[in-house]
């Protein structure tokens, strides 16, 4: 019998994940492992780790051009990282965001995701915002394109919000984030990205719905769980996340943190309740 730390790796299928193994691994209870990546190397690095979804996130502006925000990425630069980071997979479901103000209205959204998905060889394109972006969804969705809808902490918000904050906490905030994921989902969403808002919430908003909810400092009840590559190999400088764990500590190789990083998200012991926000 084999006595290996990860059986995530000897019972997962090489085949390609789709779009259907993402809702079969929601509707089973399996939780789904996702990291960012922004070039071919650490996509395979990633790949060979078990990592079902990868993000090539606008969060390159911050952790590779070393910006203060993600507002400065343009459609181009996530464009190269889509096209580099696709080069690297063999299995992993390959997700890309649209920068900031390139899906202002539902024809530029189609055209910078046609962009991504054709050029940058993304499976699925995400962006912020709940229910200002229902019409695009649904346009986007009615012409074949996959999205992930990114509702809590936006981050290309920031200055209008004032910063990275937990959002969610009073009441009104609450009931209208659970309204604007109905909403999303009936548009034609068919994911659910959810960043920084208290446990009980995360756990309302995956409950009701029937798409994957992948959350990033939403609790541990969420479908799945996502962070950045270079948080977790504490390769980024400055303050981190609260809802970080650095996986390089007490491991002996990369490929050994990233895989304890996927074991972690699927054995449930990550993220632990210190992660996660009241």
């Amino acid at each position: 019998m084999s006595t290996s730390p990860y059986p995530h790796l000897q019972q997962r299928d090489a085949t390609p994940v789709t779009i259907s193994d993402l809702a079969r691994m929601k509707a089973d209870g399996e939780k789904i492992a996702c990291l960012t990546a922004y070039d071919a190397s650490f996509a395979a690095l990633e790949d060979r780790a078990g990592v079902d979804v990868v993000l090539v996130g606008d969060s390159l502006g911050m952790v590779v051009q070393g910006a203060s925000t993600t507002v400065p990425v343009t459609v181009d630069d996530m464009v190269y990282h889509s096209r580099i980071t696709a080069a690297g997979l063999g299995r992993a479901f390959l997700m890309t965001d649209l920068p900031f103000l390139s899906y202002a209205t539902k024809h530029d959204a189609l055209e910078t995701s046609r962009r991504l998905m054709g050029e940058g060889a993304a499976q699925m394109v995400k962006f912020e915002g709940g229910e200002i972006q229902v019409d695009t969804i649904e346009h986007l969705s009615m012409r074949g394109v996959p999205v992930c809808a990114h509702i809590g902490l936006q981050p290309q918000l920031v200055h209008k919000m004032g910063g990275f904050k937990v959002q969610g906490r009073d009441k009104d905030a609450a009931e209208t984030m659970i309204r604007d994921a109905r909403m999303l989902e009936e548009a034609g969403a068919d994911m659910i990205l959810l960043e920084c808002v208290p446990t009980s919430l995360g756990a309302e908003i995956t409950a009701n719905a029937k798409v994957p909810v992948i959350g990033i400092g939403a609790g541990p009840e969420t479908d799945g769980q996502i962070l950045v590559i270079y948080d977790i190999l504490g390769l980024s400088p400055g303050r981190k996340p609260r809802f970080v764990q650095n996986f390089m500590t007490g491991a002996d190789s990369l490929d050994t943190a990233v895989a304890n990083y996927v074991a972690a998200v699927k054995d449930r012991s990550y993220p632990a309740p210190n992660h996660a926000f009241k």
